[in-house]
């Protein structure tokens, strides 16, 4: 099994990618969250993969970070969800979101994503509910119930990962405003 590659960035044809490892270019498919972390073509980057193979084709599926990968894994073993689905939810929630959404029975936030309806949503809800923790990120309540969500939203929509924005938030005093959250966890992400 290919667990990780590292080369050079040769294509980017979302949601598609060309890596050039020793002369070999891997086509990899990525969810959007990943695409936006990747530097300019040409440059080196480091993706983990996960390998699917059938019958009739070996497919590659790359992600910038272990918990994008573990939910991605995670959200195959749900009967009727195959990898493009498991794609799509990636591209349009982070691993964060889709925690709290599973969190707070939102099956709203699930339709929202291109070829999910209301069933798959509710049954993804419902396989998902026991798997909260998908990647070893809790999100904890901060101040008010939303948020600690706004803040951890706002620090992934600068470019953090899931990892750094969960660590900043449980670093926050309890009943810190998102305004004042996300400043002093900034000052601390940026310290590190």
């Amino acid at each position: 099994m290919i667990g990780r590659l590292s080369g050079k960035l040769i294509a980017k044809h979302p949601p598609q990618i060309l890596i050039d490892v020793q002369g070999v270019g891997y086509e990899i498919d990525v969810p959007m969250s990943t695409l936006y972390q990747l530097p300019a073509t040409g440059a080196e980057v480091t993706l983990l993969t996960h390998l699917i193979v059938r019958e009739d084709a070996h497919h590659l599926y790359g992600f910038a970070t272990e918990s994008e990968r573990t939910a991605f894994r995670q959200l195959l073993r749900i009967s009727g969800v195959g990898a493009r689905t498991a794609l799509a939810v990636l591209s349009g929630m982070s691993v964060a979101e889709l925690q709290q959404a599973v969190r707070a029975q939102d099956s709203g936030r699930f339709t929202k994503v291109p070829g999910i309806g209301k069933k798959t949503a509710e049954r993804l809800l419902l396989e998902l509910r026991d798997k909260l923790e998908l990647a070893g990120v809790a999100i904890p309540a901060v101040g008010a119930p939303d948020s600690g969500n706004d803040i951890v939203n706002a620090l992934l929509a600068l470019g953090y990962n899931d990892r750094e924005a969960a660590w900043a938030l449980k670093q926050l005093p309890a009943g810190a405003g998102v305004t004042e959250g996300i400043r002093q966890a900034l000052k601390l992400l940026s310290k590190q």
